[in-house]
């Protein structure tokens, strides 16, 4: 990873220091709101400088942290002692101008292949309606299906979509993510799906750093020359937006690996975001939509067909553009304890993790029932997994911790 030169660092009146003692169902974030300690940012670092400010965070997460390296990007710290992984570790305190063109132009796809040689397909599997009768059963392998560039600008023909930053140990990384709707905030949503492994290393690691979104990344559809030469403002129109609460199922922190596809059947997490510069708008009131998730989609069976959206970044792809595939989606077990997954062919590849599986309801709207999770080294299909009643925990809890219900 290139050096990354020092940026001022600032924390808004709402985030404060991390409350590392709450006891939660879930596994979540607490950084947003006033403090158990009776803290009010305004009160103890008005007059402080931005660097001071972020001392003041990192004073109380129970571990050193070099200032200096955190906010020049260096990760001499990122070990399995002081990583945050567990129940209110997350922290992540805005850093202006950190995910600038250049930066987000560095950040590399995180590679979740599988191996096929570890599915077991069932071409006799019987067809179910009940989705607890899909358990444990997997189809024979999709055919591949060529991604399409979404045609632009994608604010009018696709999903509210964008990119997902994050600094891994490895440097600055990218996925996908979408907006939803939370029933707390009709109309007002701030939150972002995308999958778990995007903000969290699962059983290896923890918690990822400087989580951000860019809705309507390149939304004129810009290839990457254009880009280079583009001004800011046409490659991120609303600009970054911070992650200041984060959750992702436990079942993907207790089994999630980077490779082989442990955990994948709970790669999901919810992103409650603020933006970067404030607006007094939320994200959903910035791009004008946000999607519906459905936690009690049909049975395979009954789906039909769904469309898969993402930025893929791994050769043949660049990231600089957003891509779709239609297919109707079969059966994938890993675990058949748990909810089965989909798979549908796909080329795209990686960075286009986190982007949303979308099909047309029987209202005839747009609800998402996935998001893109593995895939094989030959970018032949994607997977992801079916939301069911851990996912529908993960949103819920998200979504009232950040409007205080």
């Amino acid at each position: 990873m290139s050096s990354i030169p020092r940026r001022r660092a600032r924390r808004r009146a709402a985030l404060a220091a991390t409350a590392l003692a709450a006891a939660l169902a879930l596994t979540a974030t607490a950084c947003t709101g006033d403090d158990d300690s009776g803290g009010d940012s305004d009160q103890s670092g008005a007059d402080a400088s931005g660097e001071d400010q972020l001392q003041q965070l990192i004073d109380n997460l129970p571990f050193e942290v070099d200032i200096d390296a955190w906010m020049e990007g260096g990760w001499a710290d990122w070990d399995r002692d002081t990583w945050t992984r567990e129940i209110g570790d997350f922290f992540n305190p805005i850093i202006d101008d950190l995910w600038d063109q250049d930066r987000m132009g560095e950040a590399e796809e995180p590679d979740l292949s599988i191996d096929e040689g570890q599915i077991e397909e069932d071409p006799n599997a019987p067809a179910a309606d009940d989705p607890e009768a899909d358990r444990g059963f997997t189809d024979p392998e999709p055919a591949p299906v060529e991604a399409l560039p979404v045609q632009t600008p994608y604010t009018a023909h696709g999903a509210p979509i964008g990119k997902v930053f994050f600094d891994s140990p490895e440097g600055p990384m990218v996925c996908s993510g979408t907006v939803i709707a939370d029933p707390n905030a009709p109309g007002r949503s701030n939150l972002v799906a995308t999958a778990g492994h995007c903000v969290h290393a699962g059983a290896g690691g923890g918690w990822y750093r400087n989580l951000s979104f860019v809705p309507a990344y390149n939304n004129n559809g810009l290839g990457a020359e254009e880009m280079a030469a583009a001004p800011y403002e046409e490659v991120a129109p609303y600009g970054a937006y911070w992650a200041d609460y984060v959750s992702t199922t436990q079942y993907w922190i207790d089994n999630g690996t980077m490779a082989g596809g442990e955990g994948a059947h709970g790669d999901f997490a919810v992103m409650s975001v603020v933006p970067e510069d404030d607006t007094g708008l939320s994200l959903e009131e910035q791009v004008g939509a946000a999607i519906d998730i459905n936690f009690d989609a049909p049975a395979v069976s009954g789906l039909g067909d769904v469309t898969l959206y993402g930025f893929p970044a791994g050769a043949p792809y660049d990231g600089a553009v957003m891509y779709s595939c239609v297919d109707r989606p079969g059966r994938l077990s890993m675990d058949a304890s748990m909810p089965v997954m989909y798979w549908a062919g796909c080329t795209m590849t990686g960075g286009s993790s986190g982007g949303p599986w979308l099909r047309t309801n029987d209202a005839g709207e747009a609800e998402l029932i996935s998001v893109n999770s593995i895939g094989p080294l030959e970018s032949t299909w994607l997977a992801g997994p079916r939301l069911d009643t851990e996912a529908r925990e993960v949103f819920e809890h998200v979504s009232a911790e950040t409007n205080g219900s």
